[in-house]
């Protein structure tokens, strides 16, 4: 019972961090994307401008993105040098 137990606790976290990383990472690369859309609206006769509201949603979007591919890689790169070459990174 121990060990089934163990698989489904396993489970449950490989698959909430494969729904975070695998359909949230490009979600907020998408909504990114959309903040940085300027077309103006269909019955709209302005110019196209970028709003500045947009713009700093878009690069806040790309950061958390950025900032999480980094971190993976970093997580890896742990894991390979500790056991490796016996350097700790963190």
């Amino acid at each position: 019972m121990d060990l089934l137990s163990k698989t489904v606790d396993s489970l449950w976290q490989v698959v909430v961090v494969g729904l975070l990383l695998g359909a949230g990472l490009p979600a907020i690369f998408a909504l990114g994307l959309r903040a940085l859309d300027s077309r103006p609206a269909a019955d709209s006769t302005t110019t196209a401008t970028r709003k500045p509201l947009g713009l700093i949603a878009a690069v806040t979007c790309f950061a958390v993105v950025v900032i999480a591919i980094i971190t993976g890689i970093l997580f890896i790169m742990q894991g390979f040098l500790s056991h490796t070459f016996n350097i700790d990174i963190f």
